[in-house]
């Protein structure tokens, strides 16, 4: 199907949310900087990122139509395959994109190479056209990603394109019962992540940063690693777990594969979520009575490559 129109994804800056929050640039500068914070800092960011914009949308209306959607209203916005999908952000956006896609080619631009690390952003403003280009002739290199799944007993299910988050809404202990392969227990702890190959370098990665530097005040030899998965694993890992008289600490991190599942039987009477991607707002309940089985899912992501 012909490619008709672009849609431009792109999230608020820190400044436009900070005057968002306090009505005028004027009163952020006061309370950023009566803190001891460099304002200056919060502007050059968002100029940099808004020149990085204006010149994608010159080049971009050149050559197709396009429109520019907030990742705020991504969830309800439906995809078609008319469109070539334009991230143009952090690494993180490119991931919340992905989720709502249904595999629609992602041209992923990095705005500030100062500012982002741009695992997920192989495209720069001076040349992400060709990327654009090579889909609208539908030729184009790819890589595809599969999203972990979570799937609850009432048949509501939740994809992810960097990570699961099973736990609490808030910052006190989950309560839960934990079955992998042949083994079952009961944890008390601060939540599990389910991490995609694309999320290792992610909120997986600040786990196995905190695991090696508490280690390594103890064995000086240790080296941070951080874990390389296969395109057909997923890992969990337990955070925090808390042994006690009814709570184990046996099953703390585990792979899943293709013929592999966790499940999760929630023991929170309330206040239980699983969400993806960071994004809190899009989230299931996971109370009392639910169990969630994760696993992978069929849907992939498209991301176009350089």
């Amino acid at each position: 199907m012909a490619v008709e129109y672009a849609i431009i994804v792109k999230n608020k800056t820190r400044l436009e949310s900070l005057i968002e929050r306090f009505n005028t640039k004027a009163q952020a500068k006061f309370y950023i900087e009566r803190l001891g914070g460099d304002f200056d800092d919060y502007e050059a960011e968002h100029e940099i990122f808004h020149s990085s914009l204006s010149t994608l949308q010159r080049r971009l209306s050149r050559t197709i139509k396009y429109k520019l959607l907030e990742r705020s209203f991504m969830p309800s916005f439906i995809f078609s395959e008319k469109n070539v999908i334009i991230v143009i952000g952090q690494d993180g956006l490119v991931a919340n994109t992905a989720k709502y896609s249904k595999g629609i080619p992602i041209v992923a631009v990095n705005p500030d190479k100062t500012r982002n690390d741009g695992v997920l952003l192989p495209f720069e403003v001076g040349d992400f056209m060709a990327g654009v280009e090579s889909v609208i002739i539908n030729r184009y290199n790819a890589k595809t990603v599969r999203f972990a799944e979570a799937r609850l007993n009432d048949g509501q299910r939740l994809l992810a394109f960097n990570d699961l988050f099973i736990g609490a809404s808030s910052h006190v202990s989950a309560r839960y019962k934990i079955t992998f392969g042949p083994k079952s227990e009961e944890h008390s702890s601060s939540g599990l992540i389910i991490s995609t190959p694309a999320g290792s370098t992610g909120w997986l990665s600040s786990i196995f940063n905190m695991a090696y530097g508490v280690t390594g005040m103890f064995e000086k030899k240790l080296m941070p690693k951080q874990p390389k998965l296969k395109d057909d694993e997923l890992l969990f890992v337990v955070r925090e777990p808390f042994r006690s008289i009814r709570t184990q600490i046996d099953i703390t991190a585990g792979l899943i594969k293709n013929k592999h599942y966790l499940k999760i039987e929630s023991l929170m009477p309330a206040n239980g979520v699983i969400f993806s991607d960071g994004i809190e707002a899009d989230f299931l309940k996971f109370n009392s009575g639910s169990i969630a089985t994760i696993g992978l899912a069929s849907e992939q992501a498209t991301l176009v490559l350089r």
